[in-house]
């Protein structure tokens, strides 16, 4: 088992989420950065912007976690304020984040789609990034597999998935693997764009359907009744990406330069 602890020096507690995280974040910002420079965009733009959006992507993630278990935090509901003990669901991160995002390009008149575009690509990167934190803290898992099936996988990965006697679906690499394959396409796609905002429709359906298929494998999600939230959100984001998509070669926007 890998401790999770990086760094430990007195009191100071560095652990590999926390950077595995600020790497995906930094990486993240870097690729929009250069993306903004290479399309005309002034990339201070990206800078002051995720000044706004990484901490309301994380209240938006928090938030969304705990009000599908809130029953959790009832009795105690100062501990949903507890980051630190783990719980944040990436599509409350991305609400969060999108209300930000909106509120910085409509208070400096930047175009929406555009921006959009290119922010997409950095965040199903860092999106790939980050799994390896659920890795590190041995959670984002599937079932029970046996042993025969988990030998399919590096040494390392067998290991940590090892989890109370019991070996897991490391679902956490497959999201990851499909990230890291969305990001190829978007990256791809970007030069053959027929309008704004294609890059940005075009990941969300992608990164959802990789995601509704390995949500079902695994056992922590958030349940609405009984239907798994992650599953449900991918799907309306599906229809959202289709949905824009359509409008745009229908209407036939064109590139703003």
């Amino acid at each position: 088992m890998i401790d999770p602890v990086a760094v430990q020096i007195g009191s100071l507690t560095i652990r590999w989420y926390g950077v595995i995280m600020a790497t995906a974040f930094l990486l993240g910002i870097w690729l929009a950065y250069r993306r903004a420079e290479q399309n005309g965009i002034d990339p201070n733009h990206i800078l002051n912007m995720v000044t706004l959006i990484i901490p309301a992507s994380i209240i938006g993630a928090r938030l969304y976690y705990v009000i599908f278990t809130w029953d959790n935090y009832r009795l105690e509901p100062l501990e949903a304020l507890a980051i630190w003990h783990g719980g944040l669901a990436i599509h409350g991160g991305i609400i969060g984040g999108l209300l930000a995002g909106l509120f910085y390009v409509r208070r400096y008149g930047i175009s929406p789609w555009q921006t959009a575009d290119i922010i997409a690509p950095s965040l199903i990167l860092g999106q790939a990034i980050g799994r390896w934190g659920n890795f590190i803290n041995q959670e984002a898992h599937g079932g029970p597999v046996t042993e025969t099936f988990i030998n399919h996988f590096p040494a390392f990965i067998k290991e940590q998935m090892y989890i109370g006697g019991q070996y897991y679906h490391p679902t956490f690499l497959y999201e990851s693997i499909w990230n890291l394959v969305v990001f190829t396409v978007l990256t791809w796609r970007w030069p053959r764009k027929k309008a704004d905002g294609e890059i940005a429709f075009l990941y969300l359906i992608l990164y959802s359907t990789g995601r509704f298929f390995v949500e079902s494998l695994r056992t922590d999600s958030l349940m609405l009744g009984p239907i798994r939230v992650a599953q449900l959100a991918s799907i309306i984001l599906i229809v959202v990406g289709l949905a824009g998509m359509y409008i745009l070669h229908k209407k036939k926007l064109p590139l703003e330069s």
